[in-house]
């Protein structure tokens, strides 16, 4: 049975979500409204379609032959964990304000095995190894995505604070020193992941290809990424990094990272027309 019209379902599910937030969260009340709009369903908004997401991705990537990993797959993999991840760290941080561009970012991400349709087949799926690295990978690709989502937030608030000052106006977004906390709490632990992802590949790389490390673009970006969040981290430490600064760092370490998997994967397979290596 062709899953074609599921598509377009679990991305309207998710179009509908990020709807309702944004005009809710983003839009402006009217003057000298300051009612809490918050309903007891809302935190819950986000679990059909993701729930539907995952079993999209069940049918597509898992085959008898291996998991399928085209660079479409990917991404629509890395969507349905950013937004799980965001849903279970939203009960625990004020992120609601993210849940609309995250939820049009996951409606996008649904039609990616659509719209880049690639053979990559994985036959050495059932590897320990291999499962450990792609579960901490796509984890940290999912946190990072959540932090470059989260700081372009931070630039939006501080736009507008500046351009509207505290008017009653004004919509119902977080004050910036908690977006910057909850952002470098994203980061910290994505930077975690991030190593783990760098060591659980060598050792990945050490059981099928006997070498530690193959140098192509692949490892080389995901280095530079890594360098960068760890410059960030340590700016924010060492000299207090915050606002402009800590978003911009964010988001060049956000372009290395997607450059060290999905760029080079994009080219290879969409492009090139070749399969897209490990």
């Amino acid at each position: 049975m062709s899953l074609d019209w599921f598509y377009p379902v679990v991305g309207a599910l998710y179009a509908l979500v990020g709807w309702h937030f944004w005009r809710t969260r983003w839009k402006a009340l009217p003057q000298g409204v300051t009612v809490d709009v918050r309903r007891r369903w809302e935190p819950f908004a986000l679990l059909l379609p993701l729930t539907l997401h995952f079993l999209l991705l069940h049918a597509v990537v898992a085959t008898p032959e291996g998991l399928q990993l085209g660079v479409g797959n990917v991404v629509s993999m890395i969507g349905a964990l950013t937004v799980l991840v965001y849903w279970l760290a939203s009960f625990h941080m004020r992120m609601e304000a993210l849940h609309a561009p995250l939820a049009m970012f996951a409606a996008m991400a649904v039609f990616a095995p659509w719209l880049l349709p690639s053979v990559h087949l994985m036959h050495n799926s059932d590897e320990p190894a291999f499962r450990l690295h792609l579960m901490i990978a796509l984890l940290a690709y999912s946190l990072f995505t959540i932090a470059a989502l989260h700081a372009s937030l931070m630039s939006v608030v501080e736009k507008r604070l500046h351009r509207i000052g505290t008017s009653p106006d004004m919509p119902r977004l977080p004050p910036l020193l908690t977006l910057e906390s909850v952002l470098f709490r994203l980061i910290g632990v994505g930077f975690t992941l991030l190593t783990l992802t760098l060591i659980s590949g060598m050792l990945f790389s050490e059981e099928l290809f006997h070498e530690p490390v193959q140098f192509n673009h692949k490892t080389v970006f995901a280095a530079l990424s890594w360098g960068v969040y760890a410059v960030l981290l340590g700016g924010r430490k060492l000299w207090g990094w915050r606002g402009r600064v800590a978003v911009r760092w964010t988001w060049f370490g956000f372009t290395m990272l997607l450059l060290a998997y999905l760029g080079t994967h994009f080219v290879l397979e969409i492009i090139l027309h070749r399969p897209g290596g490990g």
